[in-house]
């Protein structure tokens, strides 16, 4: 019985591009007592990988938390094998604003001691007893009430893309900082005001809610199905948006964007972005907003002394980080004397400029596989790939597609084929090409066939 993965990211994403089917990004969770969290695990394992589903997964005894990606078609048994458990009965799915075949590449569910960390050693609390649910009509209206005060259960790197205008947007990197944090702010206000919550999916602000009404707070809300669903409903009914900019996700998107407005800026250089990427230094790994000109000049790192570092022989990288825990850099997401332009707590709900609108890519195009980056050059700027299945020639159009580089179409004008010019390259080759980018050895390459 299979338990585990038994596919590389790499591997998978390839099997993605052949199937050429639809998938579907969502999330859901619940709240429930669960006796045996271990077993729980493995039996959701065997029959979602049957499903060839993927994601994220956490179980508890307090319950389930899950970010997934599941083939269109398989949707409905997806749900069935949900609903054979009491307490996922029409449970709700958080079906994702922009769709990505590539959200997940592996199936991990793993048993946690919470499904949402909270730093809480209190028997008396009572996860299940939760504030009011509101769909997204009636959060509006509930915003529009003076006695109202609506708090961001999310963490500064997520709530600086996007936020509900008004909001209290604490600064922390965690939910277990928040609740204490919160509770000082608004303690005078057990009963005189409206304590209304959001979060991404709705799992955070229910565990929050149910906190404050164990803290005596009267009035307690909670945005249903958190700013997803929140999306949702206002494209369906026609309602105005009072989130602006953009919603962070915890996939390789990093983010799904809700109105066109961009509220917060390039942490390098301060002009106006809402794209998170990684520090291409793998010892740093930074998660922070970099504009496209900053990816560029930086090679996608967070500082001159990371660009430094990736240029030397990976020999050398490997040993500069041995026995370094890199981890505190990785989740400080964005917290860097280096990121000059980095804004958190007090957020403005001033709209900076105006998104362009992107094509999503692997939903518009056809195309076929054709190889993958095998080394670029960084002062020549030439890219190396090897051909696996079948040819390329000069004048076609081609797709570069990798995590980090994005979506890259490129007329191919000039090649290398196995180290002399040519027009002409099949499988088993090795092509070099300039290109106006950095490429990755995560890369794939297409042909575009229409």
């Amino acid at each position: 019985m299979q338990l585990y993965n038994t596919l590389s990211a790499e591997a998978r994403a390839e099997l993605i591009d052949q199937a050429g089917k639809q998938r579907l990004t969502l999330s859901f969770y619940a709240y429930a007592k669960i006796e045996n969290p271990k077993q729980f695990r493995n039996d959701l394992f065997v029959e979602w990988n049957k499903l060839d589903a993927l994601g994220r997964t956490y179980v508890a005894k307090e319950g389930i938390n899950a970010q997934m990606s599941v083939p269109a078609e398989n949707m409905e048994a997806f749900r069935k094998t949900l609903e054979v458990y009491d307490f996922m009965k029409n449970i709700r799915l958080n079906v994702a604003v922009e769709q990505d075949d590539h959200s997940f590449l592996k199936l991990t569910v793993k048993v946690r001691d919470k499904i949402v960390a909270d730093g809480l050693n209190d028997e008396t609390f009572d996860v299940t007893n939760i504030g009011v649910h509101l769909k997204a009509k009636e959060f509006n209206q509930i915003l529009e009430n003076p006695n109202t005060i609506v708090v961001d259960f999310r963490n500064h790197y997520e709530s600086e893309i996007g936020h509900f205008k008004g909001a209290i947007t604490p600064d922390v990197e965690t939910f277990r900082e928040s609740l204490p944090i919160i509770y000082e702010q608004l303690q005078n206000h057990k009963e005189d005001k409206n304590l209304v919550m959001y979060c991404t999916g709705g799992i955070r602000c229910e565990k929050a809610s149910a906190y404050f009404k164990h803290q005596g707070f009267k009035n307690v809300y909670q945005l249903e199905g958190g700013i997803i669903n929140y999306a949702k409903q206002i494209k369906e009914e026609n309602l105005e948006s009072k989130f602006i900019g953009k919603n962070f996700v915890f996939d390789h998107r990093l983010g799904e964007r809700i109105t066109d407005d961009i509220v917060s800026q390039c942490h390098q250089c301060g002009e106006p972005c809402d794209n998170h990427t990684n520090c291409e230094n793998e010892g740093c790994h930074l998660l922070f907003i970099q504009c496209d000109e900053c990816k560029t000049a930086m090679e996608n790192c967070c500082s001159t002394e990371c660009q430094e570092i990736i240029h030397l022989p990976l020999v050398e990288q490997v040993k500069l980080r041995r026995g370094i825990k890199n981890g505190n850099m990785i989740f400080r997401k964005g917290k860097s004397d280096k990121l000059v332009f980095k804004h958190s707590g007090e957020l403005s709900d001033q709209s900076l400029a105006i998104a362009k609108k992107q094509t999503a890519i692997r939903q518009k195009i056809k195309k076929v596989l054709i190889g993958k980056a095998e080394h670029y050059y960084v002062n020549a700027r030439i890219g190396l790939f090897s051909i696996d299945n079948q040819e390329i020639a000069i004048g076609d159009k081609i797709l570069i597609s990798g995590p980090t580089t994005g979506n890259e179409e490129i007329i191919i004008e000039k090649m290398f084929v196995n180290g002399s010019e040519n027009t002409l390259a099949i499988s088993g080759d090795k092509v070099t090409m300039s290109l106006p980018f950095r490429i990755r050895l995560s890369d794939k390459l297409y042909k575009i066939i229409s």
